[in-house]
């Protein structure tokens, strides 16, 4: 069963020196009880397809074409009263700033009862499950950090109770925006174990945002390689990591430091810049970058399926 499916998603923004496509027949999906993976360089559309899916779109944004369907609703169809909602008890959100994500004036045992609103508990009911679920995302002591303020925890910690206040409401689906970005690699390692925990416990489906290659490798079942607001690659995480056949995704693999095998002053980059998404070129989205540019390149790419369940956005999907 899929959770999500997003299919031909286009967003747009009205800007001064025009629109901006920003995504672009956006296509994936989201199985039941499977975490999917968004990696991408910066500027690739990650953040833009979370606002999209939440409805949080800045007011010079619209989803211009395409469909987001929850569990038989098209998220771009639904009122704002409809989408707040869903916020929360069905679609729940880790952002990677646990300190802008907490409330610095109002204390943990407060907000994570705050969040409770719509479960029809009293306050006791309410306090005891937001000290259940500290527990089980191991705060040492739930019941006295329920009386302190975000600022007496450590950044491990704050994420930690980020990811408890999120799944506070057992959602479908767990929207994770790079939660790992802001921790040492020790701390990093212990969330992601955290969530897969998690996730297996509570049976939910996990969309996964990250820079990061290893976590990516790490965590997820399925990836989704975006760049300039499309969809380049997609498959199993064994069959992108390991058969990649998009010359971005090589690109992208190639730069990643842990795959260095030997001592160098210089880090390997993807040379040139991300276009400029108000005037797209006609073709291939990636091919003012490409080591492997052909003429052929020049109109837009077709989506080859490399194998079940893998497919590449390119003309040159065969090695």
């Amino acid at each position: 069963m899929t959770v999500l499916s997003i299919q031909n998603l286009n967003v747009t923004f009205s800007t001064e020196g025009g629109d901006l496509h920003a995504l672009k027949d956006v296509s994936f999906e989201v199985p039941e009880r499977r975490i999917v993976g968004i990696v991408g360089e910066s500027g690739c559309g990650k953040s833009t397809l979370i606002n999209a899916i939440l409805g949080l779109l800045a007011d010079n944004g619209r989803v211009s074409g395409g469909e987001m369907m929850f569990q038989g609703r098209d998220l771009s169809r639904l009122s704002p009263r409809e989408m707040t909602a869903l916020r929360g008890p069905q679609i729940a959100t880790v952002f990677q700033d646990p300190m802008g994500a907490l409330n610095p004036v109002i204390s943990v045992g407060r907000q994570m009862t705050n969040i409770q609103y719509r479960s029809g508990l009293s306050k006791a009911e309410k306090a005891e499950r937001a000290v259940a679920m500290l527990r089980r995302v191991r705060i040492p002591d739930p019941e006295a950090a329920l009386a302190r303020f975000p600022h007496q925890f450590s950044g491990g910690m704050k994420q930690r109770i980020a990811i408890a206040m999120a799944l506070m409401m057992e959602p479908a689906l767990l929207i994770a925006d790079e939660p790992t970005t802001a921790l040492d690699a020790t701390l990093e390692v212990a969330t992601i174990e955290l969530l897969q925990e998690l996730q297996a416990q509570i049976g939910c489906s996990v969309l996964f945002i990250s820079h990061h290659l290893g976590v990516i490798a790490e965590l997820c079942e399925d990836v989704v390689v975006m760049y300039a607001g499309e969809v380049v690659e997609r498959g199993t995480t064994r069959q992108v990591f390991n058969s990649s056949r998009h010359p971005y995704t090589e690109r992208l693999l190639d730069c990643d430091p842990a795959r260095q095998s030997s001592r160098t002053r210089h880090l390997p980059t993807i040379p040139g810049e991300i276009p400029d998404l108000r005037a797209r070129p006609p073709g291939c989205i990636f091919a003012p970058r490409c080591h492997r540019r052909a003429p052929v390149c020049d109109t837009p790419p077709p989506e080859e399926t490399v194998q079940s369940g893998h497919v590449a956005r390119c003309h040159m999907v065969t090695p």
